[in-house]
């Protein structure tokens, strides 16, 4: 099944949307069952890939809870029939626990099988978020304070 290039586009833009609502089952539904999320460059104490919807929802469950981002609107560097997405965009960004914000720009590079994201390759800059947080130390603190919350429930 091919998709238009215009389709893809709107995929992507509402990719976009369901993340900034929050809305992260929907979002993790636009994946294929195998679908792979990569982080080449993540954050301290995050996988640099998921691989399937259940690892995806489980790393990324509690992005809404943890993260208010409005994304700019996405400017495509390609698209194709085979699938292939290439976009830019920003996101102005608040940690909700510290109230800490952020502008970061991102450079996404998808993979559309079948109408279904079969990768996801997000370039970002790890450092912004943790310095939203307070710095390398409180990140790092506050990760273990969420491991050992997951832990005790």
């Amino acid at each position: 099944m091919t998709t238009s290039p215009q389709d893809l586009k709107d995929l992507f833009r509402h990719s976009l949307e369901l993340l900034s609502s929050g809305r992260v089952e929907e979002w993790v539904g636009l994946f294929a069952e195998d679908g792979i999320l990569e982080f080449p460059y993540p954050a301290w104490g995050f996988p640099g890939r998921m691989q399937g919807r259940e690892q995806l929802l489980g790393q990324m469950a509690m992005f809404g809870q943890q993260l208010k981002v409005e994304f700019s609107e996405p400017e495509f560097y390609a698209t194709a029939e085979d699938g292939l997405v290439i976009a830019a965009f920003t996101g102005e960004a608040t940690l909700l626990a510290t109230g800490g914000q952020y502008t970061q720009t991102y450079l996404s590079v998808v993979r559309f099988e079948d109408g279904k994201i079969k990768l996801y390759r997000d370039f970002w800059n790890p450092w912004l978020v943790m310095e939203a947080a307070g710095g390398e130390l409180p990140w790092k603190q506050a990760l273990q304070a969420l491991a050992g919350n997951a832990a005790a429930s």
